[in-house]
C-alpha cells in the first residue's frame, strides 16, 4: 500500500483509497478494533460484551470466553445476584463494550469485578461528551461524567491505566487494580564511586547498584571529579559500588555529602590500606547506617566491635555466571578489559580459558568462576593494593603465592557464590526498605 505525507507530516492513505467506503456488512465496531490493540498475546479474555466479533481479532495464543446469554438478560440476571464469577475469576482480562451505559445497578456490578482482581477493558459514553443526547433513548441507564467514573473505580479498588477516543461520544478505557498501580514516591539517590570510566569492575559495579535500586528511584552517580555537581541533599546516599575505596574518597568533600543524606550506606571494600588514615575513615563508618564490606579483611581491620558493618564479599561474582571453559591457551590480563571490550564480550573472553593470569582482581574473580588454573600478580605500584589476598581468603579460605598458577577449587567457588548472591538480595533489600521508611517520614 503505498503512502503519502500530507503538509504536518502525518502518515495519509492516498486520496482515491482512503474515500473507498467499506462493506457495511464487514464493518468492525471500531471499539471491538480498539479493544484488541489492549489485549496482550496469550491472554485469557473473558467478554460481556453483545456478540463474539472481539475473538476474531484476538491476538495469537488468546484465550476467548463470552457470555452464554444476550446481554439484557445478563444485566437483568445481574440485579438477582447472578454473577459468572468462575469464569471472570479464571480469566485475564474482562472486556465491557457497551455494557456499563445499560447497567442500572453499577455498584452490584463493580462489586463483583472487585473480587476478580483482573484487568478491565471497558467502553463508555460519558455525559461530558453526550450533552444535547437523549440518553434513554439509547438505552442507557446510567448517567455518569468522567470525574464520577473515576470516582466509582477508585471506590471499587481499580485505577485508569490508559484511554483512548473511540469517538465523538465514547471512551475506551484500561483500568487495573488499584495495588497493581500503587505510585510510591520518587526517591532521591545519589551513588559515589571514584573515576569509572572504562574501568571493568566499576563498570559491573555500577551495574550492580543500578539493579538494586528500586525503580521509582532516581539516581545521580558521582565520582571524585563531579563531587561539585551532588545536590543539596539525598534520601539516599551510596558509597561505592562494591570495589576497593581508594583513599582519595575519604576527603571533605564526600564526607559533606555523605551528611547531607537522610541516609547513607557503604558499599566497598579498602584499596592500598597503608594510605588510609584511620581517623578519617573511622569519621565516616560512624555516619554510615550499614557498611557492606568486601572482604573479611576489611571487617577485621575496620570494623571490629562495630554493629553497622556487615560481610557480604564481593559482590562482582553476581555478574560472572559458573562456567567451563573449553580453550587450552593461556589468557594473561595485564591490561583492563574494560576499556578494550564491551562487558559481556570480556566476561565471555575471560571464561573462555582454562588458564587466566592476571593482574585485575576483578578479572581474576570472572576467571575463578570457569577456569582450572589460574595466577595473580600485584600491579606495579608503590603501594600494593591487597585485594588479591583478601579475595583469595574469602573464597578458598587461603591465600595462594603471586605469580604461581593455583588449580581453582570450583566447589569452593560455587558456595562463595551462592553465598554472597543471598547476601546481594539483602543488601536490595535494606535499600528498599530505607527508601520506604524515608518516604513514610517525609
Amino acid at each position: 500500500m503505498n503512502l503519502q505525507v500530507n503538509a504536518n507530516l502525518a502518515l495519509e492513505l492516498p486520496p482515491d483509497l482512503a474515500c473507498q467506503t467499506p462493506d457495511p456488512e464487514k464493518r468492525i465496531d471500531r471499539r471491538v478494533e480498539l479493544a484488541a490493540q489492549f489485549i496482550p498475546t496469550g491472554a485469557r479474555v473473558f467478554d460481556l460484551s453483545e456478540g463474539t466479533a472481539l475473538q476474531a481479532l484476538l491476538p495469537n495464543g488468546c484465550g476467548y470466553r463470552g457470555i452464554d446469554r444476550p446481554l439484557a438478560a445478563f444485566i437483568r440476571d445481574l440485579k438477582s445476584g447472578d454473577f459468572p464469577t468462575r469464569a471472570a475469576t479464571d480469566c485475564d482480562v474482562i472486556v465491557m463494550l457497551g455494557v456499563l451505559e445499560r447497567t442500572s445497578d453499577v455498584e452490584n456490578l463493580f462489586t463483583h469485578l472487585r473480587f476478580c482482581r483482573h484487568d478491565i477493558i471497558l467502553s463508555y459514553c460519558a455525559t461530558d461528551l453526550t450533552k444535547g443526547v437523549d440518553r434513554a433513548a439509547l438505552g442507557f441507564a446510567n448517567h455518569l461524567s468522567f470525574y464520577e467514573l473515576a470516582r466509582l473505580f477508585d471506590r471499587y479498588g481499580f485505577r485508569i491505566e490508559c484511554t483512548t477516543p473511540i469517538d465523538e461520544t465514547q471512551v475506551l478505557m484500561r483500568l487495573k487494580p488499584s495495588e497493581w498501580l500503587s505510585a510510591p514516591t520518587t526517591s532521591s539517590v545519589a551513588v559515589i564511586s571514584a573515576d569509572d570510566a572504562g574501568d571493568f569492575g566499576a563498570r559491573l559495579g555500577r551495574q550492580m547498584v543500578n539493579a538494586l535500586v528500586p525503580g521509582e528511584a532516581e539516581v545521580h552517580h558521582l565520582n571524585l571529579r563531579t563531587l561539585g555537581e551532588a545536590r543539596g541533599g539525598y534520601d539516599l546516599v551510596v558509597l561505592g559500588t562494591g570495589n576497593g575505596l581508594f583513599p582519595t574518597l575519604l576527603g571533605e568533600e564526600v564526607l559533606e555529602v555523605v551528611s547531607h543524606a537522610r541516609v547513607a550506606i557503604g558499599i566497598f571494600g579498602t584499596h592500598s590500606r597503608e594510605l588510609i588514615a584511620r581517623p578519617a575513615f573511622d569519621r565516616l563508618i560512624d555516619r554510615l547506617d550499614t557498611w557492606f564490606a568486601r572482604y573479611e579483611d576489611d571487617v577485621l581491620m575496620y570494623g571490629r566491635g562495630r554493629r553497622n558493618v556487615v560481610h557480604i564479599g564481593d559482590w562482582l561474582i553476581d555478574q560472572f555466571p559458573l562456567a567451563r571453559a573449553i580453550n587450552d591457551e593461556p589468557l594473561m590480563i595485564s591490561d583492563d578489559v574494560g576499556q578494550e571490550f564491551a562487558l559481556d564480550r570480556a566476561i565471555r573472553t575471560i571464561q573462555q580459558h582454562k588458564q587466566v593470569y592476571s593482574t585485575l582482581p576483578t578479572a581474576l574473580l570472572c576467571a575463578l568462576t570457569s577456569a582450572e588454573l589460574a595466577a595473580y600478580a600485584e600491579p606495579q605500584r608503590s603501594v600494593a593494593g591487597g585485594q588479591f589476598r583478601s579475595m583469595l581468603i574469602d573464597i578458598f579460605g587461603r591465600a595462594f603465592p603471586e605469580q604461581k598458577f593455583f588449580m581453582v577449587d570450583r566447589d569452593a567457588v560455587t558456595r562463595y557464590k551462592t553465598r554472597v548472591h543471598s547476601n546481594v538480595g539483602k543488601v536490595g533489600a535494606r535499600i528498599g526498605a530505607i527508601l520506604r521508611d524515608v518516604a513514610v517520614a517525609a
